[in-house]
Formats: structure tokens, sequence, C-alpha cells
């Protein structure tokens, strides 16, 4: 029984001081964080707004949840893990599965409006390749798209 205790307290203290980047995020949060970056385009106007989704530091990067856009031509706006990417066109980029990312994110807004892509990527964390998927909307007042997604763990 003794034994039984130790092990509950060391599961329970493993629990306490587990790495937040370890914690899977859903993609409700995805799409949440989505929704309160256009917000915020509307409020604050797109300069503003990218300027702070760009901040690998910022509010907008949570651990993978991350901010990202591209115009309708394939350019990068906005990686807020990387926002070196910035004015890079990425149009052509694939995917391991052979997907063409951007292009998928441009023509599903431009035909739906919204809603989810789903593609391999590499995991910075895990330094593998996992399925992710991504939701992605217009950028309010531009031909643009913006998104965030989450691998599927």
């Amino acid at each position: 029984m003794h034994f039984l205790k130790k092990l509950l307290v060391l599961a329970a203290l493993s629990l306490t001081f587990a790495s937040p980047g370890q914690a899977a995020v859903s993609a409700d949060e995805a799409k949440t964080l989505v929704d309160k970056a256009v917000a915020h385009v509307k409020q604050v106007g797109i300069e503003q707004a990218f300027k702070e989704f760009n901040d690998p530091a910022g509010s907008w990067v949570k651990g993978e949840l991350y901010i990202l856009a591209y115009d309708y031509q394939g350019t990068n706006l906005v990686l807020g893990s990387n926002p070196k990417m910035n004015g890079k066109n990425l149009w052509d980029i694939k995917s391991p599965d052979g997907k063409f990312v951007v292009r998928e994110f441009v023509e599903l807004v431009k035909t739906k409006g919204s809603g989810w892509v789903d593609y391999q990527w590499s995991n910075p964390e895990s330094k593998k390749i996992e399925n992710k998927t991504t939701f992605v909307t217009r950028v309010p007042g531009m031909d643009a798209v913006i998104g965030c997604g989450i691998y599927k763990n």
C-alpha cells in the first residue's frame, strides 16, 4: 500500500511539472485564435495586427499555436513562429504528402470562405513528419488568408 501511495504521488508530480509544450492543443483552440485575430485586425488595422502576429515572443504565439497569413498569390505576410519567412512566396511549397499547402489555403478561402486543410508537416518539437490541420479564413479588408494549425498527435 505504501508503494502505491508513492507511485500516485510521483504520477501527480509528473503531471504538475510537465512542460506546457507537451500539452496537446485542440482544433477549437486554433479556430478561436483565428477568430480573435480577425477581430483584432478589424479593431487595430492590418498593419498593426500583422506586426503583433509576427512577434514570436508576443501574445499571439502560444506554443504550437500561432497566426499565419498569405496573400492570394502565396506570399507570406505573417508567420508567428518564424517571421523571417515574411515576404517569401510559398505558392509552390509542397507538404511531404504532396499537397500544395498554401494553394489549398487560398482555394478553400476563395471558394468556401473558411475551413480546415489537412496535410503533413514537420513538427519542430518532435522533429517528425506529422499530420496537421489548419483553419483558414479571409483577412478582413484584403485578398489574403489568415489561419492557425495544430498537429494531430
